[in-house]
């Protein structure tokens, strides 16, 4: 086999999807690298603008959004795996500047206008996009195809959003050999950076505070690279754009308490809004005030404001102090005193505000908080790690790597329709992959079926937790309530995915549960179709960019003849000029003209063109 395709087989990425910012990692030339994309960035904005023209994803998209908000999607992460009618994406909707409509089956759809005509996308779709942009970074750099990867996802995600966020990555074109914990990844960054360090047993608290989702872990470290997850807790819906919304809402009531007028119908005014004020916030965590200064914001209207730390912090005090109250309820979960944590560890950009840092210590008693390593890079760096190991790459201390992780949220079921209770089969906390039963027995006399509801959560009552999927068991033999058994066994693997089978324990009768897009989920069919037109729009935007190229070629040979021809007129004087110069001044002439009728032109007219013009202009070259 050639070099170059083992090298293929064996590349498999790490790629932290964040709300805000993604970043990609890889084992590369004896170490972990992460991977810069196109502008020199470490990270790449999870942000895709549609244009009139063009698709751009990363860099090029955050550059816009303010000229270009409703067709600029971002917090694609904050909508994956939830349903429209979720408070949360009700919430949000309110200050997102694009549009988001109830699809079938209840999945939420963001409307934009690509190319002149309406399109909708999936959650699904938009990360794959992201995805699909960070897979291309990395072949970019290492000069091969990736075909694999380990992605990142928090450590609160339910079942729902992990299965989404796996879709997503089926659509951008990667095989997802596992999916593991954020805040784990960002321990083993941290374990293999101190493992010199680590003798016996270290306890560990990962504080990941990102863009959009909030975890923490407790996990212990040991001597030869040994992870245990002992108890996570979080917020899939707690982050930086959330101190951005709030700024954003007191901006808005102080504009309309001023001047009588209501921002939030000028999507440009609110985009605008909405990228000073997270520019404040960045300023603020190194400066004590900051200012928005944005020209005619609305109706003509100038708008300043002036920020200090304090206001910024009084605005978003209730979500700091939530976050700390998510810190004590997962070392009592994992049953350790905060006086028995030996390292803090702060991962995610918004760990950088000064309050968060400060009320943590406080917390710990003073306890030094570790900022060894990157808040930004770390994610990436363990999953990167975890992709080493997993195709036996790397060095030793890679594949002696031994991580268990933990499962978020109680998993069960609700047997009956008169009762509503959540039967919990696996308790959260609990080590994964695992595998555990409970036994039901029927409820009435003669009953032929059972349907069961396997649900996702920590209430008593279950339609109070999230709802997973639903299954039946027909043909149960007759038999008086209460004799019939049926065992439901409930199944976790590696990546915290869940599988459900149901056994009539008297016939052996067997049903799993599928789950399907009824239940939230994208089909088969439809993942395929989206892999289709992911393949399309890439394709896309490969021919746009072939275009741009011809047409800047063309351009770029235009001012060289130009420029050309300007230093021989000054050399021979422009005055008595022969006929092959004055055809070369109509040929430069024409092509300008050209190039301003014909901006969309094919790719063959630009090249044709540029030959024209070069055959023209020989006697200068």
């Amino acid at each position: 086999m050639e070099e170059s395709k083992v090298r293929e087989e064996a590349t498999t990425i790490g790629i932290d999807l964040g709300t805000t910012y993604s970043c990609v990692a890889v084992w590369n030339r004896n170490r972990i690298e992460i991977i810069p994309n196109e502008q020199g960035n470490r990270t790449t904005p999870s942000c895709v603008a549609f244009l009139d023209e063009e698709r751009l994803i990363g860099d090029g998209a955050k550059n816009q959004v303010a000229m270009n908000p409703a067709n600029t999607v971002f917090d694609g992460k904050g909508l994956i795996g939830r349903r429209f009618s979720d408070s949360k994406v009700q919430e949000d909707m309110k200050l997102w500047p694009f549009k988001v409509t109830r699809g079938r089956g209840d999945i939420p759809t963001v409307v934009v206008t690509y190319k002149g005509e309406e399109k909708q996308f999936l959650a699904e779709e938009i990360s794959s996009m992201i995805l699909g942009k960070m897979k291309e970074i990395a072949e970019a750099y290492l000069g091969n195809s990736v075909k694999s990867a380990v992605i990142t996802v928090p450590a609160y995600f339910n079942d729902s959003q992990r299965q989404a966020t796996k879709d997503a990555g089926t659509i951008a074109g990667l095989n997802i050999v596992r999916m593991i914990n954020e805040p784990t990844a960002a321990a083993i960054a941290y374990g293999l950076d101190n493992k010199a360090d680590i003798i016996g047993k270290v306890n560990v608290l990962i504080f990941d505070l990102g863009g959009g989702t909030f975890d923490v872990s407790l996990l212990t470290i040991e001597e030869g690279g040994v992870f245990e997850v002992k108890a996570v807790g979080g917020d899939t819906h707690l982050g930086g754009e959330d101190f951005d919304n709030r700024m954003v809402d007191h901006c808005v009531r102080e504009f309309n308490r001023k001047w009588n007028k209501d921002l939030t119908g000028n999507q440009r005014a609110f985009g605008r809004l909405r990228f000073a004020c997270e520019k404040v916030k960045r300023i603020l965590s190194s400066a004590t005030q900051s200012s928005i200064e944005l020209d005619c914001l609305h109706d003509g209207i100038d708008f300043s404001m002036k920020f200090t730390r304090a206001k910024f912090e009084g605005l978003n005090m209730e979500s700091f102090e939530e976050c700390i109250q998510i810190v004590e309820k997962c070392l009592n979960d994992a049953n350790i005193e905060k006086s028995s944590v030996d390292e803090i560890i702060l991962v995610g950009g918004s760990t950088r505000i000064p309050k968060i840092q400060s009320m943590l210590q406080e917390f710990f008693d003073g306890k030094q908080l570790c900022k060894s390593v990157n808040p930004d890079e770390a994610v990436a760096y363990g999953a990167a790690v975890m992709a080493a190991k997993l195709t036996d790459v790397g060095d030793e201390s890679f594949r002696d790597l031994m991580l268990s992780d933990v499962t978020p949220l109680s998993l069960g079921v609700e047997s009956t329709r008169d009762r509503k209770q959540m039967h919990v089969v696996i308790p959260r906390n609990t080590l994964i992959p695992t595998k555990k039963s409970k036994t039901f027995v029927t409820s009435r006399d003669n009953q032929t079926s059972v349907r069961i509801s396997v649900y996702q959560g920590e209430r008593a009552k279950s339609t109070d937790n999230h709802l997973l999927g639903k299954f039946g068991i027909r043909g149960i033999p007759l038999a008086p309530r209460r004799t019939l058994r049926i065992n439901v066994c409930l199944e976790i693997d590696v990546n915290g995915i869940l599988t459900v089978t149901a056994k009539i324990l008297s016939t052996g009768q067997t049903q799993k549960l599928v789950i399907n897009n009824e239940n939230w989920r994208l089909s088969k069919e439809m993942i395929e179709n989206m892999i289709k037109d992911a393949e399309k729009y890439k394709l896309e935007d490969q021919e746009f960019m072939m275009k741009m190229n011809a047409y800047n070629a063309l351009e770029k040979c235009v001012y060289n003849m130009r420029t050309k021809l300007n230093e021989y007129n000054h050399v021979n004087g422009s005055e008595l000029q022969s006929e092959s110069i004055k055809e070369i001044k109509n040929a430069i002439a024409d092509t300008t003209k050209w190039l301003e009728d014909n901006r969309v032109a094919p790719v063959e007219e630009f090249q044709r063109k540029k030959l024209l013009l070069e055959f023209a202009c020989v006697s200068l070259i």
